[in-house]
Order: structure tokens, then C-alpha cells, then sequence
């Protein structure tokens, strides 16, 4: 059987910081985000799905996961309207599972424990778009990892190749964040789709090194978070490392970008590695 394909969502919003993406439904990433859903949900099938979301940094040196089957939203933003704080999202976590990825991370030697935590806005805004609790819901156990509190490519491609197993049981991992986020400069330039320079450099270095052979990858993405425009794109990595892990768990497989935007201070790639089954 083919192996699960092994995904990145840049899941932020428009001209400001998510977690807007599930109500701007007329930007372009919306019919982007519910076609990516509909590979997943209607090619793929996935006995289960596993995220990592920027939003969760758990210890420089150790890993956390949700190992509870029901969870509330985490609500991890602030001065947004009313109604943002009332965003509903269907999910069930899967206690086996978040046992296996536990052992799973003990054999590569990575410190872990499991939690109880639900989905943070980097998995529950951007899932609203590709998983829609009606139009094409999910139907699978989510179970949510953290990401390492620091900004190592290497270490968080190891904790991808440390996952990558789970692909074997048709289990689809996600990685969220965004491929170029500088709220610092979203702040300044509010409003303005016009892309900064560092949005259009730095994206398209990472997909050369994403798209390149699966034995250089690593080495050619971790060229490309010391970059000199790298801290511009990202003044903080968090929403860098997610594809780090993706690109992990991707093993030999191939790396392809299905779509992109430059908008102001981000850059809203979409990556898939693997294939998808016929």
C-alpha cells in the first residue's frame, strides 16, 4: 500500500494575523485549503490524521502531545471580535494513538509526554477551510504534537523522521504554519498586499530547497533558514519549523509546492510530499 502523503498548510490570514482564514472565504488560500481537503479526505482516506502546529512550542528540548479523546479549543489570540472566540470545531483525539507516537519518539530518543490540550488556531482556523465540519468533514482521530521551543531545522526534521512510521497505517501528518510571517512588518504595512521583498526572496528559496532531491533536502533547507533574509521572513521560526518536520517524515519521498501567495509580510505556500493514491 502507498504510504500517506505528508502535507504543509500555511494557515494564516488576510492582511492580518490569523486566525481570520475560515471567515475570509473570498481569499484566494480559502478554495486552495478545501481542495488540499478534499485530496486528503476523498484520495487519501486517512485512518487518522497527526498536526503540528506552529502554535504549540513545548520545551527547547522535549516534545508534547495531546493524548485526551475531547478537548476544548484553545483560544490563543487576542483583539479580535467577538465572534472569534466562539468558533466551534469538531474533533476527537485518539489515546492509542498519541501512545504509539509516544513510543514512537522514545526509540529516537526525543523526550516527550502526552497532555491534555486541544487544538490551538494554527490546527482548528485552517482545518475549518480544508475539513469543514459539513462540506467535508474529517471523520478521523486528530491527535496534536507540539513543535521543540527553539529554531533547529535539524533537530525538528528529526522529529519528523521519528513520526514517519505512522505513514505506514495510512495516518496523514500535517504540518501548519505559514512559509513567511512577520507580523512585526504586517503591522507597519496594514491593508497592503503589496509583497515585501523578503516574502518573494524567501519563499521561493525554500521551495528550491523543498523541491530538490530527497537525499540533499535536509541540508539545503537548513541552508535556507540562515539566509540572510531568513530573520525578516521569520523574526521568530515557529511558523518556519513546521515544515522542517514535514519534510522529516517525508523520507525519500519527494517535496512538491502546490500553491503560493505573496501578501505583504507573508507567503502562503502549500506543500505535499508522497503521492497520492490513484
Amino acid at each position: 500500500m502507498t504510504r500517506a502523503p505528508v502535507y504543509f498548510f500555511s494557515h494564516g490570514g488576510a492582511y492580518q494575523p490569523q486566525p481570520d482564514v475560515q471567515y475570509k472565504t473570498e481569499h484566494p488560500v480559502y478554495p486552495v485549503l478545501q481542495a488540499i481537503g478534499k485530496e486528503i479526505t476523498q484520495k487519501v482516506k486517512p485512518k487518522a490524521v497527526v498536526v503540528f502546529s506552529a502554535h504549540w512550542q513545548a520545551e527547547p528540548n522535549e516534545i508534547h502531545l495531546n493524548n485526551a479523546v475531547n478537548t476544548d479549543l484553545i483560544y490563543d489570540f487576542y483583539g479580535f471580535p467577538p465572534e472569534f472566540y466562539k468558533a466551534t470545531y469538531p474533533h476527537r483525539g485518539d489515546p492509542a494513538l498519541a501512545s504509539r507516537i509516544l513510543a514512537l519518539l522514545a526509540s529516537a530518543g526525543i523526550p516527550a509526554r502526552g497532555m491534555k490540550r486541544g487544538p490551538d488556531h494554527g490546527v482548528f482556523s485552517g482545518f475549518h477551510v480544508a475539513f469543514h465540519p459539513t462540506l467535508n468533514p474529517l471523520n478521523v482521530p486528530l491527535v496534536q504534537v507540539s513543535l521543540y521551543n527553539n529554531e533547529d531545522p535539524d533537530a525538528h526534521h528529526r522529529l519528523g523522521q521519528a513520526v514517519a512510521a505512522l505513514r505506514d497505517d495510512n495516518i496523514v501528518i500535517i504540518g501548519t504554519g505559514m512559509t513567511v510571517h512577520n507580523l512585526g512588518d504586517l503591522r507597519k504595512t496594514w491593508g497592503d498586499p503589496t509583497p515585501m521583498p523578503y516574502a518573494v526572496s524567501f519563499d521561493k528559496a525554500l521551495k528550491e530547497a523543498v523541491e530538490a532531491d530527497p537525499k540533499e533536502r535536509q541540508a539545503r533547507m537548513a541552508e535556507v533558514a540562515r539566509r540572510p533574509d531568513a530573520r525578516r521572513a521569520h523574526p521568530w521560526m515557529d511558523h518556519l519549523m513546521p515544515v522542517y518536520i514535514a519534510a522529516g517524515a517525508a523520507g525519500e519521498d519527494e517535496g512538491v509546492q502546490t500553491w503560493t501567495l505573496h501578501e505583504g509580510a507573508f507567503a502562503w505556500a502549500q506543500y505535499r510530499f508522497g503521492d497520492i493514491p490513484e
